[in-house]
C-alpha cells in the first residue's frame, strides 16, 4: 500500500477487552506510518493517578479535577505506546490487575468520559490515526473513515488475556471474574455504552489469527481508499 494515500484517514477499532483490538490497532498503525491512539490508556492512565493520590473512584467530580491536572502522553515505540503521565513512564505499571479494574470504575462518569473525549477528539482531529477503544466509532469520532468492532467469544477472550498475563490458579479465577464484570459495566453503562457502531465492519476473531484481522482490515481500508 501507498502509505501517503491514507494520511488523513481515521481509523476506529471498537471491542471488548481480550478481542484483540489494541494489538491489531498498534500493528495496522506502524504498517500505515499512522498514530495509535488508546483511548484506553487514558483511562487506565487517569486510574493509576486515583490510586496514587487516594482519589474516590465514585467521585466524579474529583476525578474530573484530577483529568484536567493530570498529562498524559503517548509516544511510539516499537512494541506499541509508551504511555507518560506527568512525564513518568507507566506503560508497564497501568496494564496491571488493580489499575485494568479501576479503570473500569472510573470511565463510568459521563463528566470524566465528555473530557476524554473531547482531547481524543483534539488528538486525532488532523486524520492519520488509528484509534482503539470501546466508544470511537459511536462517540468520539462517529464519520470515522473506517470503523471496525472487533469481537471474540467471552471464553477464548478470557484466555487470550490469562495467557497474555501468564495467569494460573486463583490468580487466573480472579481475573477472569474481573473480565466478565468489567464486560458487564461497559455494555451496561448510561454513557457511551459498548455498542457496534451501525456502519462498523463487525469482526469476530475467536477463530481467526492477528494476521487473518490484520488482513481483514487492510481489505477494509483499501476499498475506502477506492470509494
Amino acid at each position: 500500500m501507498n502509505d501517503s494515500l491514507f494520511r488523513k484517514l481515521i481509523i476506529a477499532i471498537d471491542g471488548p477487552a481480550g478481542a484483540g483490538k489494541s494489538t491489531i490497532a498498534s500493528r495496522l498503525a506502524r504498517k500505515l506510518g499512522y498514530a495509535n491512539l488508546e483511548s484506553g490508556a487514558m483511562y487506565r492512565a487517569l486510574a493509576l493517578k486515583a490510586i496514587l493520590t487516594d482519589t474516590s473512584f465514585g467521585d466524579e467530580g474529583a476525578l474530573l479535577k484530577l483529568a484536567q491536572d493530570s498529562r498524559v502522553q503517548l509516544e511510539p515505540a516499537a512494541t506499541g505506546n509508551r504511555v507518560l503521565l506527568d512525564g513518568q513512564d507507566v506503560t508497564q505499571r497501568i496494564r496491571e490487575t488493580d489499575v485494568t479494574e479501576a479503570a473500569s470504575r472510573v470511565s463510568i462518569h459521563p463528566k470524566v468520559r465528555a473530557w476524554m473525549v473531547a482531547r481524543q477528539q483534539e488528538m486525532g482531529a488532523g486524520g492519520g490515526v488509528v484509534m482503539e477503544g470501546r466508544d470511537i466509532g459511536t462517540k468520539v469520532f462517529p464519520n470515522a473513515d473506517v470503523k471496525i468492532f472487533l469481537d471474540a467469544d467471552p471464553v477464548v477472550r478470557e484466555e487470550r488475556r490469562l495467557k497474555q498475563q501468564d495467569l494460573r490458579g486463583a490468580a487466573a479465577e480472579m481475573t477472569a471474574a474481573e473480565l466478565r464484570l468489567r464486560d458487564k459495566r461497559d455494555r451496561t453503562r448510561a454513557t457511551s455504552p459498548l455498542v457496534a457502531a451501525p456502519d462498523a465492519l463487525v469482526l469476530d476473531s475467536t477463530s481467526m489469527s492477528e494476521d487473518e484481522v490484520l488482513r481483514r482490515v487492510e481489505e477494509l481500508v483499501r476499498s475506502k481508499l477506492g470509494s
